[in-house]
Order: structure tokens, then sequence, then C-alpha cells
């Protein structure tokens, strides 16, 4: 019997998908990116009596695992699972998912899931560690505030007024650091909610500042692994056209939720449009940086609790570019003057 799908589902960001697959013999979660490739997965139960070793024949017809004996809870099997009592919850970053029986938790497969490691997810059903599933109740301690943060948020995002309550503090905070706002462009629809609010001169400088406001409102992935602020927004000093610099933040403003990964400080990006559009003149990428000497100091503003981490786009060369991949951000972020490039 082929693999019959129970239940999926997508992500609010369109980058992973999870599928409850199963045949006669055991159910197993997927979490794939758009392509169909596997980034996670994890066994939920066995439907016959469980064999005493890895059943090597199914995992290369590309059947889903059957847990050997000692790893599951339920020697004798369970019966298949009722697609109708799933439901999935995302993680506010996109990368991770819970999956539910009615009220009880199932499993999770987390952002750091990872099978190249030997890193599967977590289910209820599961004993000990093995390479389809470890153990939920042993990782109940750090899982369900996370499960719990998670309801939280999409509860509070799905409410009549959330976004507009979070954009009027974010500009309210951009006010007392900027100036007044000019212009406000909304970057459209296809992931995170994302606007760009213009700042003209004033407050002491004869250029323009460009600032996202909405990356801040949702984690981004993977970031919590190396020790990075987890919330940023993208800024942009320009003497140029607003409006043209702006291509940037469509360029930038969603790509950690579509990629699924994060953005940080000293981080390069190169320009991957046809040559000679870049909207900063004749560049051909930019540098990230956080705090940058002599561009306004945006900090102070916190969303969930966390510090938002503004980073500015500064335009690199070819060769600069080339530079920060061969020896490091630092070599080329000492050097740069970021004023003299706006």
């Amino acid at each position: 019997m082929a693999s019959a799908l129970v239940l999926t589902s997508t992500n609010p960001y369109g980058s992973r998908t999870l599928s409850v697959e199963r045949d006669q013999v055991s159910t197993v979660a997927y979490l794939r990116d758009p392509s169909g490739t596997v980034h996670g997965a994890v066994w939920l139960a066995n439907h016959v009596p469980a064999p005493t070793s890895v059943d090597h024949g199914r995992l290369a017809a590309g059947l889903p695992p059957i847990m050997p004996i000692a790893h599951t809870r339920f020697p004798q099997g369970t019966e298949p699972f009722d697609g109708s009592r799933l439901q999935a919850l995302w993680f506010e970053e996109g990368d991770g998912v819970a999956l539910f029986e009615e009220e009880e938790l199932l499993a999770v497969i987390p952002g750091w899931a990872d099978l190249d490691r030997g890193m599967p997810g977590y289910a209820r059903d599961a004993r000990g560690e093995s390479p389809f599933g470890w153990e939920l109740a042993e990782a109940l301690d750090g899982l369900v505030p996370r499960v719990r943060k998670a309801m939280e948020y999409w509860t509070w995002r799905e409410a009549e007024g959330s976004w507009s309550s979070y954009q009027q503090f974010a500009m309210g905070h951009l006010d007392s650091r900027l100036g007044p706002p000019g212009r406000y462009w909304d970057a459209g629809e296809g992931g995170p909610r994302l606007g760009v609010t213009e700042r003209p001169g004033g407050f002491g400088r004869d250029y323009t500042v460009l600032s996202t406001v909405g990356m801040s409102c949702q984690r981004m992935p993977k970031a919590e692994l190396y020790d990075t602020p987890n919330r940023v927004e993208l800024a942009v000093a320009t003497g140029r056209d607003p409006r043209v610099a702006a291509r940037l933040f469509l360029w930038l403003g969603r790509y950690p939720w579509r990629s699924v990964t994060w953005l940080g400080h000293g981080h390069t990006a190169r320009w991957q449009h046809q040559a000679g559009t870049f909207p900063l003149g004749g560049y051909e990428g930019v540098i990230m940086l956080a705090e940058p000497a002599g561009l306004p100091d945006i900090s102070g503003f916190a969303v969930g609790g966390d510090a938002v981490q503004w980073l500015w786009l500064v335009p690199v060369t070819d060769t600069e570019l080339r530079l920060a991949a061969e020896r490091g951000h630092e070599v080329l972020s000492s050097r740069l003057i970021p004023q003299n490039r706006i």
C-alpha cells in the first residue's frame, strides 16, 4: 500500500509544509520545503507489532519507517490516526511545528531538527532516542513553554487590531529617533506583512532614512541557534530617490522567513538582479551593520520582550563582497565610512 496523506499544513510564510503520512504499518510526520526536500521528520506510531530492529527494506523503498520495539510505548501498535482530530501549530519563526491530537500534544518538530545529524523530532509514543523519533515526555520542560508561546503569538496576531497596534508603536519609536515621517509604502503580499517608512532629512542630517516596519513582528528562523538578536528591522540612509532605494527592502525584508534563515551584523548580500540595476548606484550588494558610527541610533524598541536590532544596509562593491567572503566581515566593516556612501 502506498503512503496516504493524513494531514497537511503550510506555515504562514509559505516556506515549510508539514505532512503526516501513513500506510498500513506506520505513520510519520515530515517537514518539507517548497521543493519537497525533507528538513525534519518524526515517527508518530506503528500500526502493527514492532520489529526487533530497524526495517531497512522499508527505508530503501521510501516507506514510512516502523519503530523498533525498544523505542515505542506500544509494542503491539495502535490504530491509525483520524486526520480530522489532528491540528498543526506553527512556531512564530515558521521553522518548527507542534502537532496535536485534539487537545493532546502528539509531536514536535523543532527548528533545530536535522536528520543528517541524527536529530529527529519528538513523539508522544516514542521511548528514549532513536533515528526516527525522540521521547516527547523527556523534553516537555523545554518544549511546553515554546508551544504555549506559539499559541499566544498566533492568538495575538489573529486578533483584530494587532497589526495596527504594532505599527503604531514602531512608527512612534522611529518618530522619536528620526523625526516626523514622510511617505509610507506597503510592501505587498507574499509573506510576513511589511511596510517601508520614509524619514526625510532633519534632526541634524541632510539625507533620508528609510526603515522597514514589520520584520520585528515575528522572530527570525534559526537566530536562536547562533546567539544573535532574533528580531530585526532594516534601514538605509540615502540621498537618492527614496522610492528606488526602497527596492532593497523588497529584496531582503522577507528573506529570513522565505529562506528559513536569519540576518545579522556583518552579513553581506549580493544583488541578484540584472547588472546595473542596483538601487544605490554603482555597487553590487550590501553589508549589514548594527549601530554603525555616524548614522542615527535607532535602538530602544522591543517586541514580545525581545530587543529589536536595526541593521543598516551599506552598499559595497564586488571587490568588497569578495573580501568579506574570503577574510571575514570585520576586515571590510573596519574600513567602511557609511556616511561616504549615502
